[in-house]
């Protein structure tokens, strides 16, 4: 009966489940199934949705190549986010940094000095709710010219996010050690100029220590290169004023003699107005005087 039932119904032999019915019926005889992953719907569509044509890059043609695009205008400064809307830093500014402290670059330009002068600038003015950095790295691309400003924007994009770097980098690039060897060379081989005066001499040689901040020479040798660079008469004179001898003296004292008697120097170096000459006299000529003497003599 149940065949006839069976054969008087073919919907019942239509498995609803005959994936489930056949793994079943594997385990049951001891065979394995490989496990497969399938991919869904949802997946399917998001990988088609993300990448519509895979060959796509395969089919650009040259003009695609040629095609300027704004990947290389970013600058290599991120400047900071300033969550002040009115945040503004005025023209006037702008203008003197451009007018007054500038650098292009040039060997014999003063990183030093720039960095100095452009602080100088910087701190004349603070806003509300801004950082030092969110001001000097807006305002320092606009002291920058020629060499300088191409050497700025060659720097990787988004490579310099605060000014500490900034100035590392600025440092770096134009004050390489080759720079420093010569500037300490300089300073330990320092002598003074024929007819140079004291203070001439002594701002001379200050100015030399200044370039090279970090020339790592201590106190008592920068006296010694001063004191052995300066002539003999302005040696004597200085060991006249230090009491016989500078070697007496220590190191700051020494330096302090060398500022008040150059100081000194400087405000009693005052041009001496030559006396007028009598009406009526002639200045005789030291030659023509003695040639005049020997003929008398001859006579």
């Amino acid at each position: 009966m149940t065949r006839a039932s069976s054969s008087n119904n073919p919907e019942s032999h239509f498995d609803l489940e005959i994936e489930r019915t056949f793994r079943r019926r594997l385990q049951s005889r001891g065979q394995d199934l490989p496990i497969i992953f399938e991919e869904s719907i949802g997946d399917t569509n998001i990988a088609t949705m993300g990448d519509p044509n895979p060959n796509e890059a395969q089919q650009r043609t040259m003009s695609y190549y040629a095609r300027p695009n704004l990947e290389g205008t970013q600058s290599s400064i991120v400047r900071p986010t300033i969550a002040n809307n009115n945040f503004e830093i005025k023209s006037s500014i702008i203008q003197m940094v451009q007018q007054s402290v500038t650098f292009d670059g040039l060997p014999d330009e003063d990183p030093n000095q720039h960095l100095s002068n452009f602080l100088e600038i910087c701190d004349t003015f603070k806003i509300n709710g801004v950082t030092d950095d969110a001001i000097r790295l807006r305002l320092f691309p606009f002291s920058l010219r020629s060499k300088a400003k191409q050497w700025l924007g060659s720097l990787p994009r988004g490579s310099i996010t605060t000014w500490a770097e900034m100035a590392e980098k600025f440092m770096t690039k134009y004050f390489p050690p080759a720079k420093t060897a010569k500037l300490r060379t300089d300073i330990s081989s320092f002598m003074q100029i024929d007819s140079e005066t004291l203070y001439d001499t002594w701002e001379r040689f200050k100015e030399l220590l200044r370039r090279c901040p970090h020339h790592a020479l201590p106190t008592w040798q920068q006296v010694q290169i001063f004191y052995n660079g300066i002539n003999f008469q302005t040696r004597q004179m200085i060991d006249a004023a230090a009491g016989g001898t500078l070697n007496n003296k220590t190191p700051e004292a020494a330096q302090e003699l060398f500022e008040e008697m150059a100081m000194n120097a400087y405000q009693w170096n005052v041009p001496r107005a030559r006396p007028s000459k009598p009406v009526g006299l002639y200045e005789v000529d030291m030659t023509a005087n003695l040639a005049l003497q020997l003929e008398r003599l001859s006579k």
